[in-house]
């Protein structure tokens, strides 16, 4: 791989807000990344099927999906600090109707508010990051705020466990409100308004997101982003129930599996991104791609295996899955101009989102489940599937990195 360029330092204030932008997108990948731990208990104490938990998932994607489309229209109107607030705020109230969700019905309703607000935050925190990082330094910042996947699995799930298994499934939302509450109040003090992108804007709302959409070259990114979503999403809601059920696992030892995981993502994400930084991000995305595939093959045909051979396939998977992450999104926040670049984030986070909802619906009418202890069936029949929506990921990731290679000269 060729070297591109000498990665700039960061400043002093660049690394504050790196670290409350990870500390909310840990918050937020939590609350989502929860869902899946927590699938086979929720399963059996509400006596729903993988289906029906296919449409609690969903339903999150989907509100923020079309909150997303909505918020395009104003992302670039505003202080992209005071969006981000707001947006945060809404988010803490719909993680708390979770946790106070005290039937199937209720808990659709609660995860739907949480994913209006939710579900923009990931773009909006693109767009701050794009606006105060130059393209050689967005590698690692993306490595660091992915670093909050990790923090989630590394203290966030198997704390959520812990709790869901002494208490009850809705207290890890609990725990979410509580820490989010306390990032909230320091990003409110400690970050500085983001309002570079406002002298640019010419065009009412609705036209703005209408020359957004219509743009040809956004387009392509966005085309990537949405099957970058099916790839990583497809699996991810069916990954307790498979370790227990299909893989015969105990449902205690869920907390040390996610623990080891999250200490391995933790620990190659910001590697990936230096990497991102300093040598040709497409070559790297690719060879994340082709790890991501033999993974998905092993762990899809998994019998009866020890908990170690377990756990080191999904360390494997799961590095594969977040290592194209990192590249992928800092290739995309080179697309939009700067003018543009609130409303293409927005659209982009809204794609990915519903890309995610279609993901665990398909997954959701792929595996079937005869009941509540029964394994999970048809599974490598879906993990056929992921490896179908990497391969053409793979493609449409090239004419993003050709995209940005030709506005680059």
């Amino acid at each position: 791989m060729k070297q591109k360029s000498i990665p700039q330092k960061f400043s002093q204030y660049q690394i504050i807000a790196i670290v409350i932008l990870a500390l909310t997108q840990f918050s937020v990948v939590l609350d989502f990344m929860v869902m899946s731990p927590l699938g086979d208990l929720i399963m059996k104490n509400m006596k729903i099927s993988p289906n029906e938990f296919g449409l609690v998932v969903s339903c999150y994607a989907f509100s923020a999906g079309i909150s997303g489309f909505f918020t395009a229209s104003i992302a670039d109107k505003f202080d992209r600090k005071k969006l981000l607030l707001i947006f945060y705020a809404g988010f803490i109230l719909g993680t708390l109707l979770c946790g106070l969700a005290t039937s199937y019905w209720l808990l659709v309703s609660a995860r739907i508010v949480t994913g209006i607000f939710g579900g923009v935050i990931s773009s909006i925190s693109l767009a701050i990051v794009a606006d105060i990082f130059e393209i050689n330094q967005r590698g690692r910042v993306m490595g660091f705020l992915q670093m909050g996947f990790g923090m989630s699995q590394i203290l966030g799930i198997p704390i959520s466990l812990f709790l869901a298994t002494t208490w009850n499934w809705q207290a890890p939302f609990y725990l979410i409100v509580g820490l989010a509450t306390i990032i909230f109040i320091i990003g409110f003090f400690v970050l500085k308004p983001v309002v570079s992108h406002l002298e640019l804007q010419r065009d009412n709302p609705i036209k703005h997101m209408w020359k957004t959409i219509s743009n040809r070259d956004y387009r392509i990114g966005f085309l990537a982003t949405a099957f970058m979503s099916l790839g990583g999403y497809l699996m991810m809601p069916w990954g307790s129930s498979f370790s227990v059920n299909n893989v015969g696992i105990s449902q205690k030892d869920l907390p040390l599996m996610f623990m080891i995981i999250g200490i391995s993502t933790f620990t190659v994400m910001p590697i990936i991104g230096k990497l991102s930084d300093k040598f040709n991000k497409y070559s790297i995305f690719v060879g994340s791609s082709i790890l991501m595939v033999i993974s998905v093959v092993i762990y899809t045909h998994l019998g009866q295996v020890s908990f170690a051979v377990l756990v080191i396939v999904n360390m494997v998977m799961m590095a594969g899955i977040m290592a194209r992450m990192i590249p992928s999104q800092a290739l995309t926040t080179a697309v939009p101009a700067l003018k543009d670049r609130g409303a293409f984030m927005s659209i982009n986070s809204s794609l990915q989102q519903m890309a995610g909802g279609i993901a665990a619906l398909v997954g959701g009418a792929i595996v079937q489940q005869k009941d509540e202890n029964s394994p999970l069936e048809r599974f490598d029949l879906l993990g056929y599937v992921v490896i179908a929506a990497i391969l053409i990921n793979i493609f449409l990731t090239y004419r993003v990195y050709k995209l940005v290679q030709r506005q680059a000269t």
